[in-house]
């Protein structure tokens, strides 16, 4: 027999976007389920998480150190210490950051004479906190100052070289005038080199190349318009200052001459400042790495 049975359930309809699904609402990808925090969080920007060309390393570790306390360590061998990644990843991930503006490490010297690197993170490259938390001047001003320009900030002072011989200060010019040629944000007007040119010859007279000085004050920039390029170069030029050579007759019979002292360099393993030609890992980092056959 071939009759129907009308008791039995029809064939079940596939349910079709936008038909029978309540809004037409897709269930594809991620779905937040998001509880508001009142304590206990840090703020993270979507420039940051959702970086283009940062990987996801160097995102994940920005957060991390823009969620730690001030003075809280984050060096390499401490971050290695508490994440599973090793020395090497955690030290590229630091030079991505580095590269984007997230991160500042300067190397300064203590009043002790040890040379220390400074790190200063940054979770909007191109803002500083100062310039943002200003109070803003009041809106109304005097009639007679209303067409008044507002003055310029001075630039930060720089150091002065002991002897500012006019040949010294002719050749600091010329380092500062051709540091456009490698990053032409780096244009400099003619007051700003003036008062640039002294910080300058303070490292010429240190018997410091002009290709080295060139080198400390433009490389790692941060990846964003330079606001006042002047006033990047002029802390540089202090922070960065390297000390005085001895006198001749101070000097050890085997220390070398001042010709062949080599720039100071962040140790890729460590975080700790040396002298090298190129940068790289310090003397106690390479004999590890030889000893371990790295």
């Amino acid at each position: 027999m071939d009759t129907e049975n009308p008791s039995a359930p029809s064939r079940a309809r596939s349910r079709n976007r936008g038909t029978n699904h309540p809004a037409g609402r897709s269930f594809a990808g991620v779905v937040h389920d998001n509880v508001r925090h009142t304590e206990n969080f840090t703020v993270i920007g979507n420039d940051l998480a959702q970086h283009q060309q940062l990987s996801l390393l160097a995102i994940g570790l920005a957060c991390y150190i823009q969620s730690v306390r001030t003075g809280t360590a984050v060096d390499i061998k401490t971050l290695a210490a508490r994440f599973p990644e090793g020395t090497t990843r955690i030290s590229a991930a630091l030079r991505e950051l580095e590269a984007h503006g997230y991160l500042r490490r300067t190397r300064e010297r203590t009043s002790t004479g040890q040379v220390v690197t400074r790190t200063v993170s940054c979770n909007r490259p191109g803002h500083s906190a100062a310039r943002e938390t200003a109070p803003r001047r009041p809106a109304r001003r005097a009639a007679a100052t209303a067409d008044e320009p507002s003055p310029r900030k001075r630039l930060p002072a720089v150091p002065q070289p002991a002897f500012p011989a006019p040949v010294l200060l002719q050749a600091a010019v010329e380092v500062l005038v051709g540091l456009r040629r490698l990053d032409p944000r780096l244009f400099l007007s003619a007051t700003d080199a003036e008062h640039l040119a002294p910080g300058v010859a303070a490292w010429l007279e240190r018997d410091v190349p002009p290709s080295v000085v060139r080198r400390a004050l433009t490389e790692n920039l941060p990846d964003v318009p330079l606001v006042r390029p002047a006033a990047l170069l002029a802390h540089r030029l202090t922070a960065q200052l390297p000390p005085l050579p001895p006198l001749p007759s101070a000097r050890a019979a085997d220390a070398p001459p001042p010709d062949l002292r080599h720039p100071l360099h962040t140790c890729e393993t460590c975080d700790r400042a040396f002298r090298a030609p190129e940068p790289g890992h310090c003397g106690d980092c390479r004999s590890e790495l030889v000893a371990s056959g790295g």
